[in-house]
């Protein structure tokens, strides 16, 4: 095991810069970098432009998921992860069908603030359950799947404190939605949730990245995997070659 593999004795002792470049890294594959964040804001920023003009649903409903797809063959044909835009894609098409259904376009927005209130409380849920979301999430970007919950107790507890972020941040985000949900038009509460798309999400990766910058480094299990299978087939090499000498030799008798 490499030194970056071990926890550090001390869990607030900040990580070397090439541990912290790595955590960088890992945040911005996980949840889309800048492109990934232009693609969840597009289609709900045209969804909501075009209703403001004419107040047309389905033309506004269509436009945003024409682009969603649109975002979706761009990353196709430029051979990039389309795990991003797909969920952008399911996210717009669910409200897509429920402001059809509905007739009522505030429902548009619907199914995506459900999906961020469930995604708080599971943030919260797990937290106190002791197996914090963004460790399931982040454990193997980092290549250490879910050893951090018994073999490194200082990242665990960074894990902690970033899902407690995110839930609590997310929570905010939905006490500010609801109300206008129920309470404003279609047009604001659209250009509200499209405010606040980025700026939550930004503070909460920062969050996590503060909190996992000063945690003990990840414990590599794939590396150890490897390093245990080549140890096995080194001893069944020696035995295998142990064992030849012991033939030749009682054939040399």
């Amino acid at each position: 095991m490499t030194s970056l593999d071990k926890p550090t004795e001390d869990a607030g002792q900040a990580q070397p810069d090439d541990a912290r470049a790595v955590t960088e890294a890992a945040l911005f594959e996980a949840f889309g970098g800048v492109r990934g964040m232009i693609e969840t804001v597009v289609p709900g920023l045209l969804f909501v432009a075009i209703f403001t003009i004419d107040k047309n649903l389905h033309v506004s409903a269509i436009a945003a998921l024409v682009v969603s797809l649109v975002l979706v063959v761009v990353r196709l044909v430029m051979k990039d992860t389309v795990k991003h835009a797909f969920s952008g894609v399911f996210g717009v098409a669910f409200g897509v069908v429920f402001a059809m259904f509905t007739g009522n376009a505030k429902d548009f927005y619907l199914p995506g603030m459900l999906y961020t209130l469930g995604l708080a409380l599971a943030y919260l849920v797990t937290t106190l359950a002791g197996v914090p979301l963004i460790g399931i999430i982040l454990g193997p970007v980092f290549k250490e799947n879910l050893s951090w919950r018994t073999r490194n107790p200082g990242r665990k507890k960074a894990y902690a404190k970033a899902s407690w972020a995110w839930g609590l941040i997310l929570l905010a985000k939905c006490a500010i939605l609801f109300p206008l949900y129920w309470w404003s038009d279609t047009a604001k509460l659209g250009w509200v949730l499209v405010a606040l798309k980025i700026p939550p999400f930004l503070l909460a990766v920062w969050l996590t990245w503060v909190f996992l910058a000063k945690a003990p480094a990840p414990i590599d299990v794939f590396a150890e995997m490897e390093a245990e299978e080549q140890a096995e087939k080194e001893r069944k090499a020696a035995l295998a070659a142990e064992g030849g000498e012991q033939a030749s030799g009682r054939h040399r008798r």
